[in-house]
C-alpha cells in the first residue's frame, strides 16, 4: 500500500473565482414549453427560492431574459438563460444533462444598465432602469422634432425623425441594430445614440459615446408632435424632456458556455451576410 496521502475529492460544481452554484432557482416563461422544462429540471436538480439561490436558470427567450433580468438588479445573483422561446441571442442551448458543470464552467459577462429620467409635459417625473435601450418614439402621424444635449452641450439643434435611441452594448443588436446603429463590443466603454428613420438632417447616422456621458433629449413642438419615452418595457407618454445615463453601481452576471459568451455573440453579429 502506498504511503502517500489519498487526493483530495473535487467537485466539479467549483468554479475558478471559488464560487459554488448549488442552490438553483429555476424561472420559465409562460408557454407549455418552458413549463414543462422547468418542471424536469426541478425534478432532476431541485429548486429554492430565489433568496436563496446561487444562481438563478431563466427558460424562455430573450423577452423572458430581459424581465429575469430587471427583476433581480441590484441583488448581485448571476443568471444563466436557456432557450426555450422563439429568440435565444441572449440564451444558453437547453440541455437537461450536466448542468451543474455547465454552470462551473460558464463564462461571466457583466453589463450596465442605462438609467431614463423623464419628465412630462405636466412636470411629472419617472425613472426607469433600461438593459437595452432607452427609446424616443413618436406617438402620433406627426414626426417628432428633439433636441440633443451632450454633457450640457447642445450637439444637435434640431433632429425630425421617428424618434432616436441610446443603447447599451448589450442592446446594440436589439432594436438599436434594426435602426442601423453600430454594434458595440460589450465591454466597450460606451453608448449607442441612433436615430430612428431620421428626416432631418438626413445624413446624419448618429453617434457613439463614452457610458460616462450624460444625454437629455429635449421635445420641442410637444403639443403637436407628441413623443413617448420607453425604458425597455416600460413607457411614459407626452414627455418634454428626457436624461440618459449609465448606471454604474448596478453591475447584472450574465453567465454563457464557453465558446458562446455574449462576447463571441456579439463579435459574430458584425461578421454575418
Amino acid at each position: 500500500m502506498s504511503d502517500s496521502p489519498a487526493p483530495s475529492p473535487r467537485s466539479d460544481t467549483h468554479r475558478p473565482d471559488g464560487r459554488r452554484f448549488e442552490k438553483i432557482n429555476f424561472l420559465a416563461a409562460s408557454s407549455p414549453e418552458a413549463e414543462h422544462a422547468r418542471a424536469r429540471l426541478v425534478g432532476r436538480y431541485g429548486d429554492v427560492h430565489s433568496d436563496e439561490a446561487d444562481v438563478v436558470v431563466a427558460l424562455g427567450g430573450d423577452g423572458l431574459m430581459l424581465q429575469t433580468l430587471h427583476r433581480f438588479m441590484g441583488r448581485n445573483v448571476p443568471i444563466y438563460g436557456m432557450n426555450r422561446g422563439s429568440v435565444g441571442f441572449l440564451m444558453n442551448e437547453f440541455r437537461e444533462t450536466g448542468l451543474r458543470k455547465r454552470l462551473a464552467a460558464a463564462q461571466s459577462s457583466i453589463i450596465h444598465p442605462l438609467t431614463m429620467i423623464a419628465e412630462n409635459r405636466s412636470g411629472e417625473q419617472a425613472t426607469a432602469h433600461a438593459i437595452n435601450e432607452v427609446s424616443l418614439l413618436r406617438q402620433s402621424a406627426q414626426a417628432a422634432k428633439l433636441r440633443v444635449y451632450i454633457d450640457g452641450h447642445v450637439r444637435l439643434e434640431e433632429l425630425v425623425s421617428d424618434g432616436v435611441l441610446v443603447s447599451t452594448p448589450a442592446g446594440s443588436t436589439a432594436y438599436n441594430l434594426s435602426a442601423n446603429g453600430p454594434i458595440l463590443p460589450l465591454g466597450a466603454p460606451l453608448m449607442a445614440l441612433t436615430p430612428i428613420s431620421a428626416f432631418r438632417p438626413r445624413r446624419w447616422r448618429g453617434a457613439l459615446l463614452s457610458d460616462k456621458a450624460e444625454v437629455v433629449i429635449e421635445v420641442l413642438e410637444a403639443d403637436k408632435r407628441p413623443v413617448a419615452a420607453v425604458a425597455d418595457h416600460y413607457e411614459f407618454r407626452d414627455v418634454a424632456r428626457v436624461r440618459v445615463t449609465t448606471d454604474h453601481s448596478i453591475g447584472l452576471e450574465l453567465l454563457h458556455d464557453p465558446g458562446h459568451s455574449m462576447e463571441e455573440r456579439i463579435l459574430r453579429e458584425q461578421f454575418r451576410p
